[in-house]
């Protein structure tokens, strides 16, 4: 009788013990998935924004990955090796999917953060980058849920949805499904930041908060929320990673609005000057930077830190060097129409005239930052001491920005009321500078121990700050800032020149007694105070002479310069009997010269 192919009853009975048995002992791979993507992040470029530096990473690591697990895809012809659950045999496997992942994810993002902008076939790439990121997501989501723990399936899976959504929030399409998704992730990230360790449960809040302005950009374009464009701003300003993507694209739709209100902008106005504005990419960046100085310039700039208000200065000239370079464009192209040239030339120097003014405020900022700095108390050991030199430096850069800006505005023929109040503004602003300036200059020799000249520098700090008081008050509308400035510079003037007078007298009664005590404590022998003994005096003893590691005394293996020692001089007889004495002649030692003509060939 035939043998049957199948198996027989008892074999399969037996058979499902054993595969039971199989999936209990085969091991379920952990990895704290975000912890991992947070570290490679911060530690190569996304800290800085750096998207190439950190694809570059996920490169090389895929390469060691590769390597380690001899996992290679040939040497000739490539042919990719597809990565089951059956090859899922390591924990590196999986790591070789994520970092697939991320690689494509940072590409998509390096050309999101191209100058201009991507263009329509950059565009094309950057979605199809974003796909493989997606599809390598979904993979690792997979083989987590199959070889790995319940956490990091759940991480895996919260992964594979922000990556869902960010396709679909970059495709502007399907806002109802990225928002599922970025729900999805927030609640997986919520549940798992209320278990775990310090570090991972902050990890979560941090990317939960990543989320948050993603989901309510979504919530905004769907219509179910009644957001207003200032506070998707106040949201922009966050930082992460996570964020980059929604900060380009809040840039975008603030970008085509500045467009549409730039077509109502028509002219510039600055100090009773009207300038037209035909170019449209003009308009924008005047437009942008206008916006910045609101910001900057109204109530709530003042409560900024410090920090964001030199970014938002930087973002100001950025806007406003991009208008120049569009006005300069604009000149070379106008040929030799009379009136354009003089418009765009009178908006040119309009422009670089503003430019001027928040170059000097921010430069009146970094001198308040380094005044607060300068005025701590040297017990403050976690942050650094002002020296006056810089302050010193600073105000030499707004010295030279007042003049320029003077020199600019008194450059036109016909000036009107407003230009020269503005340029008799900024002389009063100059001579202001130039009393502070000198009152740190004499602090700088002040801290060098030149009481001389500091007293002769406060003196004449003094003189200019009066000066300055008494021209401002002449003025019709003085500037109350400059006043105050000026006559708790004159108070400091006075209390200054005072302590160097009572110094300087103090350190001429104690020159007497210093020199006196030092003539007194001259010795051959060299400094009487001593250490120890040095090494060479301790050749029979096994002691270093370098002391120990973390000791800060000096080594003592020879003192150093040497000390004086007494030297017998020659004596004196010597020198008398020199005189006396006879010494024998030596001529018939001496060669004597022969003469003729034959003598001198046997030379």
């Amino acid at each position: 009788m035939a043998k049957p192919n199948g198996p027989s009853a008892m074999e399969v009975e037996d058979a499902a013990p054993a595969a039971a048995a199989a999936e209990q002992i085969a091991p379920r791979f952990s990895i704290n998935v975000l912890r991992l993507l947070k570290s490679s992040q911060m530690q190569h470029g996304l800290r800085h924004g750096d998207y190439t530096r950190y694809r570059r990473y996920c490169t090389a690591r895929l390469r060691r990955l590769y390597k380690s697990l001899k996992f290679t895809h040939g040497r000739g012809k490539f042919t990719r090796r597809a990565i089951t659950e059956s090859t899922v045999t390591e924990v590196r496997f999986l790591h070789i999917v994520l970092y697939m992942a991320e690689r494509a994810w940072s590409h998509a993002m390096e050309k999101r953060q191209l100058p201009d902008g991507p263009n329509a076939r950059q565009r094309i790439y950057l979605l199809g980058r974003l796909r493989k990121a997606v599809k390598w997501a979904t993979l690792f989501a997979r083989l987590c849920a199959a070889k790995g723990d319940s956490r990091t399936s759940l991480e895996a899976e919260a992964y594979a949805s922000y990556m869902k959504g960010t396709l679909l929030f970059e495709q502007d399409q399907n806002w109802e499904t990225a928002l599922v998704n970025f729900k999805n992730a927030r609640a997986v990230y919520e549940e798992l930041g209320k278990y775990g360790s310090i570090e991972n449960q902050v990890l979560c809040r941090e990317r939960v908060e990543e989320l948050e302005p993603s989901i309510r950009y979504c919530l905004h374009k769907v219509g179910q929320s009644k957001l207003q464009t200032s506070e998707l701003l106040g949201i922009g300003e966050m930082e992460g990673p996570a964020l980059d993507l929604f900060k380009a694209k809040l840039e975008a739709v603030m970008a085509e609005a500045r467009s549409q209100q730039a077509a109502t902008m028509t002219e510039f106005y600055w100090l009773g000057h009207r300038f037209p504005i035909n170019n449209a990419k003009t308009r924008v960046s005047i437009l942008r930077a206008q916006e910045l100085e609101k910001d900057l310039l109204g109530s709530a700039g003042d409560s900024l830190p410090a920090e964001k208000r030199l970014a938002m200065f930087d973002k100001i000239f950025s806007a406003y060097h991009d208008a120049r370079s569009c006005i300069r464009n604009d000149l070379a192209t106008a040929g030799n129409a009379e009136n354009v040239k003089d418009d765009l030339n009178g908006l040119d120097k309009a422009v670089s005239a503003v430019l001027g003014q928040r170059t000097i405020e921010r430069n009146q900022l970094l001198v308040t930052i380094a005044k607060s700095k300068f005025t701590k108390h040297r017990d403050d050991k976690g942050e650094k001491i002002t020296k006056p030199e810089e302050l010193v430096r600073l105000y030499d850069l707004l010295i030279q920005n007042t003049t320029d800006l003077s020199d600019l505005v008194s450059s036109g023929r016909d000036k009107n009321a407003e230009e020269i109040a503005f340029a008799e503004e900024c002389t009063l602003k100059g001579l202001v500078f130039r009393a502070e300036r000198c009152f740190y200059v004499a602090k700088s020799y002040s801290s060098a121990g030149k009481r001389t000249e500091a007293y002769a520098l406060f003196c004449h700090a003094r003189d200019l700050a009066n000066n300055g008081l008494q021209k401002l008050q002449m003025t019709n509308n003085p500037d109350e800032v400059l006043v105050n400035d000026l006559k708790a510079l004159y108070d400091n003037c006075r209390s200054s020149i005072c302590i160097e007078h009572a110094a300087g007298i103090m350190e001429e009664e104690k020159i007497p007694e210093r020199l006196s005590k030092g003539v007194a404590t001259i010795s051959l022998n060299g400094d009487v105070k001593k250490e120890g003994k040095y090494l060479l005096e301790m050749l029979d003893v096994y002691e270093s002479a370098l002391g120990e590691s973390n000791s800060k005394a000096n080594p003592r293996i020879e003192r150093f310069p040497p000390p004086l020692q007494s030297v017998p001089c020659n004596p004196i007889v010597l020198d008398i009997a020199y005189s006396s004495i006879e010494f024998p002649s030596l001529e018939n030692r001496m060669k004597k010269d022969k003469k003729g003509i034959f003598s001198r060939l046997w030379r």
